[in-house]
């Protein structure tokens, strides 16, 4: 296989929408990327039952990998890693361990991908714990954070390889030549935060990146700094906020419409306005997001995937394989920690 050339084994059972639209998905993805293959992973019966409902595609049988078992969203992922080794999610990524695929797509249950990938494919070197990160929108473009959700609690080493590894993916992913890292807290100055942060803020200052320093809230949107990073339980709560803000814009629309009919032209305008910039953000544009610090490409979305969704998931894959995030991650983080 030619060096530009990529299979992928992706989920096909993972998503609420599966395996319909991750097969569609799929298809779309190798129709807009001729050097991306793909291996669908799943229970083979209900995989073929979608592919033959396409008349205008058809999908090479021996690309399907049988899985008859399934993890679910209700099962607890050590447990099912450990007790369903027969699943899509297990059998997808001993494909890529075994290097019989360049990376794995899951919109299953993100738990048991990060902890069968941690598990499976094990961590690179310099990495005690790998993260997984979001773009939030902010006034100078986007701003990536890590970690929101891989990582409960963390020690100050932990937020050090965060930002280190959050600097290497916005590198490669956005272009940005000497991406600026700042450390959530709750204040600017120096001394501010509890003792994990100020020694990761000690930590941070003298590792070789373009530390900021400390930011607070606010920085997000503003786009103070490219990358931010906090522990998952903060930048958890910080995602699930953000995602609510759409909403809130909404519902505010309808009231004052309600309030003011008068207003209606101008408030229909604003709607249209805030809609076609959030949809810069969508989760489906950019699919899902890279388990980073696993030896090899992860990536997890969204349960609600759509074929839209899975395919930029796919893209993005093959966009991480391409450009050898994995292996300039583990540089970065013997590099930018050696004094």
């Amino acid at each position: 296989m030619a060096d530009n050339k990529c299979l992928i084994a992706v989920d096909a059972m993972g998503g609420d929408f599966a395996p319909h639209n991750v097969v569609l998905g799929a298809i779309e993805a190798i129709k807009k990327n001729r050097n991306i293959e793909v291996l669908l992973v799943g229970q083979k019966d209900k995989i073929k039952e979608e592919l033959a409902k396409i008349k205008d595609y058809k999908f090479p049988e021996e690309n399907i990998v049988d899985a008859p078992e399934v993890i679910t969203m209700e099962d607890k992922p050590a447990d099912a890693v450990k007790n369903k080794q027969n699943s899509s999610i297990v059998i997808g990524l001993k494909l890529v361990k075994e290097r019989k695929a360049c990376a794995f797509v899951s919109a299953g249950n993100t738990g048991a991908v990060m902890a069968a990938s941690t598990l499976i494919l094990g961590r690179v070197k310099g990495c005690t714990r790998p993260t997984i990160g979001t773009f939030m929108p902010s006034e100078s473009g986007v701003t990536t954070i890590f970690d929101v959700g891989a990582n409960v609690d963390c020690k100050p080493i932990n937020l050090l390889e965060f930002a280190i590894m959050g600097t290497v993916f916005v590198r490669e992913i956005y272009d940005i030549d000497n991406p600026s890292v700042g450390l959530l807290s709750v204040g600017e100055e120096d001394k501010k935060g509890n003792d994990v942060s100020k020694t990761a803020f000690a930590m941070l200052k003298s590792a070789k990146i373009n530390f900021f320093g400390n930011v607070e809230g606010r920085d997000i949107t503003k786009g103070t700094v490219n990358v931010v990073v906090c522990d998952g339980f903060v930048g958890n709560i910080v995602l699930k906020f953000g995602e609510g803000i759409y909403a809130l814009f909404k519902s505010m629309i309808k009231k004052a419409a309600k309030t003011n009919p008068l207003l209606i032209p101008a408030l229909l305008l604003v709607r249209f306005f805030i809609r076609k910039e959030y949809k810069k953000f969508d989760y489906q544009t950019y699919g899902g997001v890279p388990l980073l610090g696993v030896n090899g490409i992860s990536i997890i979305g969204h349960g609600s995937s759509s074929i839209l969704a899975i395919k930029n998931m796919i893209l993005r894959a093959y966009e991480m394989k391409q450009k050898a995030i994995t292996e300039k991650i583990e540089k970065g983080l013997l590099e930018y920690t050696n004094n």
